[in-house]
């Protein structure tokens, strides 16, 4: 852009960004009770002033219940439920008429980015396991609410043959691909290597790595100058927990895997980043992905003092998918309470 006209309507873009945050945070916080957010004021035709507030108190903190539930668990079932956007995240268009692909849309990030998605004016289509249909339905109301399509298609995406095949569906049911954002992960916890059985490995790579190979190059044959691809990585790419090392190791290759991938497919106009969260209030948890004990404690370890909740990160993964964000890729974004990692 090199007009002046032009350089102002990306500036109020940008703004626009941090506002939609702005009110996705704030907005959450009574979800939970933690605090009322005073209204906000008119302060042009369109727009408004969102108080400010104190990161630290939006969300719930440690400690929390002890749970768990069998793999992969239901995000309906959690105590306190994760906050998905489900009642506060506003779109403005910043996505309109784009078709994204979601794996893992049905809780945790996937569905924070879904919900986000659709209000934003895209069609929608998820894939998650059959074991979390419930899940699903519910984030299927939410788009449909938002007016836009959705596309439910449930199966494992260990399966090399059914990635294929995922691709195709949601390209003929949704009439196209422009983006494609991979959530879905494998996460158990083990404290001592040598109980990680080659079954339990194998499940992770073929969960976390395997499947982003696949689906990535049945994707891209479909996918046009200007779409996104935005793979999910974590902070234990960069600073492993010694209780998740099969998960760590697939996290650091999908982080690197975005960067040099980057490098080949901007060639064909299409941008790869990634997204490394912190500890986040999801279900991967609470199903086998954290002992009883760190759940309750979770979060409690970071400079913010709590975890996460999906709708903090669903603004990022939006950000990655709109043309506002033309000049990045190869980037890894972290988004993990002020750990400081990537």
């Amino acid at each position: 852009m090199t007009d002046d006209s032009n350089s102002r309507n990306h500036d109020s873009s940008r703004r626009q960004l941090f506002k939609t945050a702005g009110i996705a945070a704030v907005a959450g916080a009574s979800t939970f009770g933690q605090r009322t957010a005073a209204a906000a004021e008119p302060t042009a035709p369109g727009g408004t002033a969102i108080p400010l507030a104190d990161p630290r108190n939006l969300f719930p903190h440690p400690p929390f219940n002890a749970q768990s539930q069998p793999w992969p668990g239901l995000a309906s079932k959690m105590t306190p439920r994760p906050d998905h956007g489900e009642q506060s995240y506003r779109g403005n268009g910043r996505l309109a008429g784009r078709k994204a692909l979601i794996t893992g849309g049905d809780s945790g990030l996937g569905r924070a980015a879904a919900i986000a998605y659709a209000r934003e004016g895209a069609d929608v289509a998820i894939n998650y396991l059959p074991e979390e249909e419930s899940d699903a339905k519910e984030v299927q109301a939410l788009v449909q609410q938002a007016g836009r399509k959705f596309v439910g298609l449930p199966g494992d995406i260990r399966d090399e043959a059914f990635c294929k095949e995922l691709i195709s569906r949601a390209v003929t049911q949704l009439g196209g691909l422009d983006i494609f954002v991979n959530c879905a992960g494998r996460q158990h916890t083990h404290d001592d290597i040598l109980d990680v059985s080659t079954e339990d490995f194998d499940w992770t790579l073929k969960t976390n790595l395997y499947a982003l190979f696949w689906l990535t190059k049945a994707a891209i044959p479909h996918m046009q100058p200007g779409s996104s691809i935005i793979f999910t990585s974590s902070t234990n790419a960069y600073n492993p927990s010694t209780n998740i090392l099969d998960y760590s190791i697939t996290k650091a290759g999908i982080a690197n895997f975005a960067k040099g991938l980057a490098k080949q497919l901007i060639k064909r106009g299409i941008r790869v980043n990634a997204i490394a969260p912190g500890p986040f209030w999801t279900a991967l948890q609470v199903s086998g992905g954290q002992t009883t004990a760190n759940v309750e404690k979770m979060g409690g370890d970071v400079p913010m003092g709590r975890p996460g909740q999906p709708v903090e990160i669903a603004p990022v993964y939006v950000q990655l998918a709109s043309t506002e964000s033309s000049y990045m890729t190869g980037q890894v974004i972290g988004v993990n309470g002020g750990v400081g990692l990537p």
